[in-house]
């Protein structure tokens, strides 16, 4: 059963603390400015206990929506630190936006608003802001709003999602392939072939190429195990010989054991990433390769594996993928694998070679 405390502050204004207790279940308590809304309050809760739809509101009234980001960036964020300062700045523009009010108000036209605000707006690059980066935005808000049971439901659940654009198909055929290594191979840059091999023959991303240790690769075994990925967890990326001879090659081969495998002379002491920007276009130039970026090797690592036969689950695991929809858009290239695999299996039987 409910009661109703009447509680006078310093100021002289009252206040009502509600209390719920029925057997079986933990007390419930909230505070209120009327008799009214607590004896209101009590009704509710217990009907809501007793049906089983309970949910306690009682936080959603006391924090804001600032408070709650600050929670989050002080004790969820920092478990992925390699993303700490991209999360910080997507909550810091909700924040801004919404910081204001209290949970208990926040709703669904509160971020739809804000929503359309992103997609109306253009970036630093004078170009609009995609609905892929504005749906990194509602992720990070969404994952801040269920992260702690504050609130009965999370509004993101109503929100629809700017529909992207299915994104590059990129990647270079063989003759390419030959032709950007032969010209790296060439570089004045020292440390552009191996990073540039890495990303073509293991599909690995070029922030996770840079940031290797030579106590990451395991040469008896086959393997490099990344530490820091995007995802946030470790992942073993398998080698083969032709692999562990670039990385003999590399001008800090033999050096110091938890030593970066990819040191710029121009930063010898710093801790800041080497850059292969100006050297990588240049040797797309002298390659004749056009309309290519740095990351469609990892496409073109993915594409090759699929054209291979490589299976979903094995794109998975070395791409680093937690969801078989982040690799399905490489399914085609193996139905293409599969369909020449047929043709040839029909002409050993004699069949016609039309």
């Amino acid at each position: 059963m409910g009661a109703i405390r009447e509680v006078t502050k310093k100021n002289g204004n009252k206040s009502f603390h509600a209390e719920v207790r029925l057997r079986g279940f933990p007390p419930v308590r909230d505070s209120f400015r009327t008799r009214t809304q607590a004896k209101q309050w009590i009704q509710d809760t217990e009907a809501a206990i007793r049906d089983g739809r309970f949910k306690n509101q009682s936080n959603s009234r006391k924090h804001s929506v600032a408070e709650l980001i600050d929670k989050f960036v002080a004790n969820s964020i920092p478990k992925h630190p390699i993303y700490y300062a991209k999360k910080v700045q997507l909550l810091n523009r909700w924040k801004d936006e919404l910081g204001h009010l209290f949970l208990s108000e926040l709703s669904a036209p509160h971020i739809t608003a804000v929503r359309d605000k992103l997609l109306s707006e253009t970036t630093s690059k004078k170009t609009r802001r995609s609905a892929s980066t504005v749906n990194r935005y509602l992720a990070a808000f969404s994952k801040v709003l269920s992260e702690w049971e504050w609130l009965e439901e999370n509004p993101m659940l109503k929100i629809s999602k700017p529909k992207e654009s299915h994104g590059r198909d990129r990647f270079l055929d063989r003759n390419e392939i030959h032709r950007l290594l032969e010209a790296c191979k060439a570089s004045s840059n020292p440390n552009l072939y191996a990073i540039v091999a890495l990303a073509i023959f293991t599909g690995m991303r070029y922030g996770e190429i840079i940031k290797l240790q030579w106590c990451d690769i395991n040469f008896e075994r086959r393997f490099i195990t990344l530490q820091e990925t995007k995802n946030g967890e470790k992942r073993i990326v398998p080698i083969t010989w032709e692999v562990i001879q670039i990385l003999h090659g590399c001008p800090s081969y033999g050096n110091n054991l938890n030593g970066c495998l990819f040191k710029s002379s121009k930063k010898a002491n710093s801790a800041l990433p080497i850059s292969i920007r100006k050297s990588f276009a240049k040797a797309l130039k002298t390659a004749k390769i056009e309309n290519c970026r740095f990351h469609d090797l990892r496409h073109t690592a993915a594409s090759h594996l699929a054209m291979n036969g490589a299976t979903q689950g094995e794109l998975m695991a070395i791409l680093g993928h937690k969801s078989p929809a982040m690799t399905h858009r490489y399914a085609h290239y193996s139905q293409t694998h599969l369909s020449m695999l047929m043709e040839r299996t029909c002409k050993t039987f004699g069949g016609s070679n039309e």
